[in-house]
């Protein structure tokens, strides 16, 4: 990708796309501000450099109009606080004259935090006036959003038609560690899957079974290999129209020799809430009156004993319904196993980075992607639009 660090910022407008969709409570407090920290190398940098920097991102899904709930605005302060008192100030649209304004007024080693990009329904649109008017901002573009890389919106793709693109520290970071640990990963190479469904996992596993030694399966998308195996699964969800894909899988791993392994036992109940019951048979042995909500004990020191032997892992999706505690150990154990293994441990975001920040196990992880549907995708050997768009 074309490289930040030759690119001569002294007084150039830097128009930069982060990634601040960070999860907020009802009041507009943060509540994980770990992509705001994820920018900071490239937005020091920025401004280290004597650029003035124009931050543009967006916030949860406002379908195209404003909404105060999804405003940035709340997040000016704190930005100001993770920049020890740098001078951050907040413009209440992301395109317009005003904004042309406070942008013209800026000096050097200044941060201008722009309103939702999703405010204007040209953004998702990939809309070309939408996309010149916010490149008019900018002499240099810079694209530090892996999270929204795979997106071909305004802000990702369309703004890059017009200014010159770069990638950021973090999209750099992000894509060479997941290119390393896809195209040459040490060996054993592993990789964890779990989530609800295999509909979102199905590239993702066809392309791994030609890059991994073993894969191992849970959440609610092992229920469709399982049943695909003959196993009775009760009342669990269940991907009917996929049992044939799955046996497919299944014999296409035994023709690569690579190991895929499915639960041995399973935690069932016969309702998801707070104060349902959890008991733990074996996969042979679940009621047609239950359903499967976690990996079983058994399950987890096999996974655990694999999970040592590896030297490269990667892992995306819970094994279980984590939001509930009795239906939880699974996931954590995993993330455990994990933070201990000698091995290049890889996150690819979403709810997998939620459990490690909640165990408090982030250091102990080599990288957790900021990504989520963008790893995916990468890891499925899809191309990244807004990666592609800053020269990869």
């Amino acid at each position: 990708m074309r490289n930040l660090r030759d690119v001569e910022l002294d007084g150039k407008r830097v128009l930069m796309r982060v990634d601040f969709n960070v999860p907020m409570d009802k009041q507009g407090n943060i509540l994980d501000d770990g992509k705001m920290r994820g920018a900071l190398p490239t937005i020091e940098y920025v401004l280290a450099h004597n650029g003035k920097l124009i931050l543009m991102s967006h916030l949860g899904r406002p379908k195209g109009k404003p909404d105060p709930k999804y405003s940035l605005k709340g997040l000016a302060p704190h930005l100001k606080d993770l920049l020890n008192g740098a001078a951050v100030s907040f413009a209440e649209d992301c395109i317009g004259s005003e904004v042309e304004e406070k942008v013209n007024n800026m000096k050097p080693g200044e941060v201008l935090l722009l309103e939702n990009l999703r405010f204007r329904a040209g953004e998702e649109e990939n809309d070309p006036d939408f996309s010149r008017q916010l490149a008019t901002l900018g002499d240099i573009y810079i694209n530090d959003a892996f999270g929204t890389a795979h997106r071909a919106h305004s802000s990702t793709v369309g703004v890059a038609e017009y200014l010159s693109a770069y990638a950021g520290f973090l999209m750099e970071a992000e894509v060479n560690m997941l290119k390393s640990v896809v195209e040459s990963p040490e060996r054993p190479r592993m990789a964890i899957l779990g989530g609800a469904k295999v509909a979102d996992k199905l590239g993702i596993i066809e392309n791994l079974l030609e890059k991994m030694d073993i894969i191992l399966i849970g959440g609610g998308m092992a229920n469709t290999f399982l049943k695909a195996q003959g196993k009775n699964v009760g009342k669990s969800l269940l991907e009917k129209d996929l049992l044939n894909e799955a046996s497919r899988l299944l014999d296409k791993a035994e023709q690569k020799k690579v190991r895929l392994l499915l639960p041995v036992d399973v935690v069932i109940t016969g309702e998801i809430s707070a104060d349902a019951a959890a008991t733990v048979v074996g996969v042979d042995k679940v009621p047609d009156d239950m359903m499967i909500v976690d990996i079983g004990p058994r399950t987890i020191d096999i996974y655990r004993e694999e999970i040592n032997q590896a030297k490269t892992i990667i892992w995306n999706g819970p094994m279980g319904v984590y939001e509930y505690e009795q239906f939880a150990r699974g996931s954590k154990e995993i993330t455990r196993a994990m933070a201990n293994a000698a091995a290049v441990s890889v996150i690819g975001g979403g709810d997998s980075a939620v459990i490690a920040h909640d165990l408090m196990l982030e250091d102990k992880i080599t990288h957790i992607s900021t990504g989520g549907g963008a790893t995916l995708e990468f890891l499925e050997g899809i191309k990244l639009p807004g990666v592609a768009a800053c020269g990869y």
